[in-house]
């Protein structure tokens, strides 16, 4: 039953976001960060995300602020971004669905956008031509997920003179200890992409972008060292900005295909991105380690261990046609009805068929994303105007 070899699980929960962080027990996760739950905010919701019904979202911090700004039809962004060092891959995906999630829960609500060619230049050596490349098709896909553009920002961060002037503003505030201790012993190249980042976070606060405001930051696990980060360079530069604190929202780590703790751009086999051609993503499916008994005797009598399984998390976190499915699978999965063969088929088909959707619709919405992207340059040129 059980396809492929499992890694060993993690000793340690570390969080490293630009490395291969790991999460094995997510409530001590949240006691060491001071990352609050999810869950006390839910019925605040006039409807839930898969990602909040599925406990997918499984912390925040300040999440109240944007509900609040929410009932009372008051401004507020939604800011994150992705690297442009390869194609979208599923981490991205879960990033994506949540931006377009609290995008669409008010008139009042604006999407900003990063392309991290900083970071992906210090990160991966890859220069500014050839990020900017990748750039368009990121931007589509997000357009393809459901982005409004509309209601959009979308920037290259080495273009864009305000959150690299924030990065310089904010590196009085920094010492290298400190650094160190939220991130380790890094690169300054990778300092400078966090001091960046923290720009980013902060920008949607500029006077000329509306001034302050509940700015929420949907993230992974991983990424909560840069949330830190922000939050304490808000609270430092508060009395010359007025910055409210950034809230964050949370997602859990996916598994990796291949048995591993999280998918990870840097083993490409451990998933696959929006870019993978529908046959090969559902061949890898297919191959994927499973939460399988040894034998279908044994399947049948114990039952399958879905709670470590990525092919369940594929229905769980993005396939699954709704919460009813989804808890079928894993019902059927530990009550030892469902084999592991027909379950990984049926993923397969189900990645098969979105991929097929998406790329077709993301390639239709290439010029879109261009248009994007030059609109939101002259739009962050003039002031906000």
């Amino acid at each position: 039953m059980r396809s492929g070899a499992a890694k060993s699980i993690v000793e340690k929960d570390r969080l490293d976001p630009w490395g291969q962080s790991a999460v094995k027990d997510y409530s001590r996760l949240q006691s060491e960060f001071g990352i609050e739950p999810v869950a006390p905010l839910l019925s605040r919701f006039k409807r839930l995300s898969h990602h909040l019904s599925r406990g997918i979202d499984f912390g925040q911090r300040d999440l109240s602020r944007v509900l609040d700004a929410i009932d009372s039809n008051k401004p507020y962004a939604v800011m994150s971004g992705i690297k442009p060092d390869r194609s979208f891959h599923l981490g991205n995906k879960m990033t994506a669905d949540d931006m377009v999630y609290f995008q669409s829960l008010s008139k009042k609500a604006t999407v900003f956008y990063s392309i991290a060619d900083v970071e992906a230049y210090a990160d991966n050596g890859l220069s500014f031509a050839e990020t900017s490349k990748i750039a368009v098709r990121n931007v589509a896909d997000m357009l393809a997920l459901g982005l409004d553009p509309d209601k959009a920002v979308a920037y290259k961060q080495s273009e864009e003179v305000r959150v690299m002037r924030m990065s310089t503003i904010f590196s009085r505030s920094v010492t290298n200890n400190m650094l160190r201790a939220i991130y380790g012993e890094r690169q300054i190249g990778l300092y400078l992409s966090a001091l960046i980042q923290a720009g980013d976070i902060l920008m949607p606060q500029l006077p000329e972008l509306g001034g302050p405001k509940p700015v929420l930051v949907p993230v992974g696990a991983d990424q909560d060292p840069h949330i830190r980060l922000a939050r304490d360079l808000a609270a430092k530069h508060a009395a010359d900005f007025g910055f409210v604190p950034p809230s964050s929202v949370y997602h859990r780590l996916e598994l990796a295909l291949t048995g591993g703790s999280k998918m990870s751009k840097r083993e490409p086999e451990s998933g696959f991105t929006l870019d993978d051609s529908p046959a090969e993503a559902s061949k890898r499916v297919r191959s994927a380690f499973t939460g399988g008994r040894a034998t279908v005797e044994e399947q049948r009598r114990l039952g399958g261990m879905a709670d470590i399984c990525p092919v369940y998390d594929l229905y769980r976190f993005h396939f699954a046609a709704d919460d009813a499915h989804s808890e079928k699978v894993y019902d059927e999965c530990v009550k030892g009805v469902r084999m592991c063969g027909g379950c990984k088929d049926e993923a397969a088909g189900l990645v098969k068929s979105f991929l097929e959707r998406h790329q077709k619709k993301r390639d239709s919405m290439m010029g879109e994303a261009e248009d994007l992207l030059e609109r939101s340059s002259r739009y962050l040129s003039s002031g906000g105007k």
